[in-house]
């Protein structure tokens, strides 16, 4: 199925996370699926790009003529950040080889997950209880730090830094992400997650309404509202809340993407939005999701 996509605006293209297929993290999932039939049913379903998954290859002269020949591109790549605890000179030097990584891709924004700070051993293993917090007094340092990096990345990459608010993570709730981009310069930008939003207990329109400026990457999750309080009510683990199926791709849950629609075609976003479902791909096999998630969006954004 090849949809084309000029349901979309000017500017904006769609894209799909290979977590569908490939876990990033809970190595199991999908440990058998390859990046090929990742990209052949990513593109097929009528996306335009694709995020950087486990098993991509990470040399532009691979992975460009994979992605190009099947009409794709890459929308970006996750960077586990420590800003949280180190200084700006040790995150240069650490994200040097992905940003330039990036750059020779043609991506426009680096996503970035804060993941110093958390609770200790494995963080996405443990309880969503046992969320360590950051001190209010800490935030104004985190601030400038952030500014910083991503003075750095713009300057000498090209590349928008797309801060990630996630569950388990130093921005979580709402208060939490507004308490650092308060502060925040405007060089920092917002990844927008609408799933981690409504896990994390809060409505995703508020991003918007707030701050809807600085926001430069989209991730479209839809949540089985169901599962995930019976996450919250047995104080499980994000990955067991992964394993038990809390995400999925837009459409299958409760999500509402009408105000991301709404958002778009305003006029007050240029950029990737990218369908991402965290699933166990032997439970719901990828390519019939992502094509409902595609379809989902394309109703959506022509009602």
């Amino acid at each position: 199925m090849t949809t084309n996509t000029t349901f979309l605006p000017s500017g904006v293209s769609i894209a799909v996370s290979p977590l569908s297929w490939t876990n990033d993290v809970l190595e199991d999932l999908g440990a058998d699926v390859t990046v090929e039939t990742c990209l052949d049913e990513a593109a097929d379903a009528g996306y335009q790009g694709v995020e950087l998954g486990r098993k991509f290859p990470r040399e532009p002269a691979i992975l460009k003529p994979m992605l190009e020949q099947r009409g794709l591109a890459l929308a970006s790549g996750w960077y586990s950040g420590n800003l949280a605890e180190s200084d700006v000179a040790d995150e240069k030097v650490a994200v040097e080889a992905h940003a330039r990584f990036l750059r020779d891709m043609g991506c426009r924004v680096m996503v970035y997950g804060e993941v110093a700070m958390m609770a200790p051993g494995a963080p996405l293993d443990t309880q969503l209880s046992a969320r360590r917090l950051m001190p209010s007094s800490d935030v104004g340092g985190y601030a400038a730090r952030l500014t910083e990096f991503s003075r750095y990345l713009d300057g000498e990459f090209g590349l928008t830094l797309a801060y990630h608010h996630h569950l388990m993570m130093v921005a979580e709730t709402f208060d939490e992400i507004s308490a650092i981009f308060d502060t925040t310069g405007p060089q920092a930008g917002l990844l927008l997650d609408t799933g981690h939003a409504v896990a994390g207990g809060f409505d995703y329109t508020r991003l918007i309404d707030r701050f809807g400026d600085r926001i430069v990457h989209i991730h479209l999750k839809d949540v089985r509202a169901q599962v995930l309080a019976s996450v919250r009510a047995k104080d499980l683990s994000f990955n067991a809340g992964v394993r038990e199926g809390m995400f999925t791709v837009p459409g299958d849950g409760t999500v509402d993407f009408a105000p991301i629609a709404r958002f778009v075609k305003a006029g007050g976003y240029r950029g990737w939005l990218v369908v991402e479902a965290e699933q166990d791909p032997a439970k719901a096999p990828p390519k019939p999701a992502i094509t409902r998630g595609y379809l989902h969006l394309h109703d959506i954004f022509t009602a």
